[in-house]
């Protein structure tokens, strides 16, 4: 029976994207080396509060100062919690949302930043392994899931709600995954829903960190619905009076509160044919000549935008998360967050490159927005520093432990 219901569940969430097609907070600080008592508990627990309504559990993420980054603590939390809903026939469906004026700004850099400096490599690692943990039960959950996007919904903000079933975008809704920026790559899931995106606009979005609105999310697919903030609480309310376990009884709710709403005449995806001209190259250096040659026909100042922002991105990033995009529309779920584990890994260690720690430094610490890349450029980044970004770090290193002979992945 359970493996008919996570079928069920899965062939959910494929209609739902099918039918629509760190920015990173400036004070981060990781909590997880912290010692553990009865007051530390308490502030750890409330870093992702709950709600118990009629017949549903309210997760909120809650560190608002820091547009709710994710620690370890949080994913270990909504991991525990998620699990026990689950398996809680008094909850019918789960709604994440955050505090303050961010959903989520993504995985606390700083913090690991910080725990780099400290050499705390085993904390890094546990941070990425129970964060991807986590998502990998959403993606595979067997109860509805609403993640309500209002506000700041980047990086592992993405993580922690694409996967599940509804996302709920509104006018103040800013989403991006601008790793390349900072030296990393699109992670926590981002390079499997980032690749399932229309034509080339996941190569766009990954390279480049640019953002999007909610109505753009709901043009490309990557939200479900969109309600415009004034009704917000209205919405909330009536799903706190929801009493159901149906995603379609759910989904008419958050139709009956949304509204219809189309990417205004700047937006990318007015452009989505030049998108895939420039952006379906098999490599970065293909990619940024195709830009030129478009900005030198056309004069259309969003070439010469896109260029600028790819000259400020980590060289090795670029290539790094170009091929993992790539690889991502061809892998389940479950071997993404695999094959990001491995990489994310990489990045943070040093082995290959800094360039994450110069990165988190420049744009977060020391706020100069001039990191010194190494290698500084795309010529000098060569195919084996790819490939070895996606190694594990050493032979005794050990894969991500999903569960996927009990909770079987969607593609």
């Amino acid at each position: 029976m359970r493996g008919l219901i996570t079928a069920a569940a899965a062939i959910f969430r494929r209609g739902k994207i099918s039918q629509n097609f760190g920015y990173f907070c400036n004070q981060s600080r990781a909590l997880c080396s912290l010692p553990r008592n009865d007051t530390v508990d308490d502030d750890l627990k409330s870093q992702v509060l709950v709600e118990g309504k009629a017949h549903s559990r309210v997760a909120i993420l809650n560190r608002e100062s820091v547009l709710n980054a994710l620690n370890t603590n949080m994913g270990a939390r909504l991991l525990s919690l998620y699990r026990s809903w689950e398996d809680n026939p008094d909850v019918g469906f789960v709604t994440l949302k955050g505090s303050g004026r961010a959903f989520c700004a993504g995985g606390d850099i700083v913090g690991l930043y910080h725990l780099i400096n400290q050499g705390k490599f085993d904390h890094c690692r546990e941070f990425f392994w129970k964060l991807y943990s986590f998502i990998y039960v959403l993606g595979t959950y067997l109860k509805p899931h609403v993640a309500i996007l209002h506000g700041t919904t980047m990086g592992g903000g993405g993580g922690v709600s694409i996967p599940g079933t509804f996302r709920v975008a509104t006018d103040r809704t800013v989403f991006a995954t601008p790793e390349t920026l900072i030296g990393f790559h699109p992670d926590a899931g981002a390079s499997f829903y980032l690749s399932h995106l229309p034509g080339h606009l996941g190569e766009y979005l990954g390279l480049t960190g640019e953002t999007l609105t909610g109505p753009e999310m709901i043009a490309c697919g990557l939200a479900t619905h969109y309600t415009h903030s004034s009704r917000l609480r209205l919405l909330e309310e009536h799903l706190d009076k929801l009493v159901t376990d149906d995603p379609s009884d759910i989904e008419a709710s958050l139709g009956k509160y949304g509204e219809l709403v189309h990417p205004d005449k700047m937006s990318v995806l007015r452009r989505i044919e030049a998108v895939d001209r420039c952006f379906s190259h098999d490599t970065v250096e293909e990619i940024i000549c195709s830009l030129e040659s478009e900005a030198s026909r056309t004069n259309d100042p969003w070439c010469n935008s896109t260029l600028r922002r790819l000259a400020e991105a980590s060289p090795l990033s670029l290539k790094v998360s170009l091929r993992s995009i790539r690889e991502g529309r061809f892998q389940t779920l479950d071997q993404c967050l695999v094959r990001e584990y491995h990489m994310s890994l990489q990045g943070v260690s040093k082995n290959i490159s800094a360039d994450f720690h110069e990165g988190v430094r420049a744009r977060m610490v020391d706020k100069d927005l001039a990191p010194k890349w190494d290698p500084p450029n795309l010529e000098r980044v060569t195919e084996d520093m790819v490939e070895q970004y996606f190694s594990p770090l050493s032979p005794q290193e050990p894969d991500l432990a999903l569960p996927t002979k009990e909770r079987e992945a969607f593609t």
